[in-house]
């Protein structure tokens, strides 16, 4: 089914910058849990994400992502998600994370 215009307008994907990763043995699978500052607009939301195949907890550190920023809070296990990190979902759950290709201003909208 096709998307609206404006439907796709109310999806909020932000720039933002990882700014903390912790390891989550809490979770099923293995999951980092991630503090994204989205900028002086928005601020710092935290967000859950299986990417540990792919990437480092060094490598994550003050790296830019794209986040949905206006999803629901949803909460897994004792931590509560805030935003959804985007990446392109390959093979075996392998996620690539989306990112801008230079060091942009946090909290900048995609469009």
């Amino acid at each position: 089914m096709d998307l609206t215009w404006s439907e796709f307008e109310r999806v909020e994907m932000r720039v933002g910058t990882i700014i903390q990763v912790d390891d989550f043995p809490e979770a099923r699978k293995p999951t980092y849990q991630l503090t994204i500052d989205f900028g002086t607009e928005i601020g710092i939301r935290k967000s859950s994400a299986q990417i540990t195949k792919r990437y480092s907890k060094e490598d994550l550190a003050n790296r830019q992502i794209v986040g949905v920023v206006n999803f629901p809070r949803k909460q897994i296990g004792k931590f509560m998600s805030e935003c959804l990190v985007i990446g392109a979902v390959g093979e075996n759950g392998d996620v690539i994370l989306l990112a801008p290709d230079f060091k942009i201003e946090n909290g900048l909208r995609i469009g």
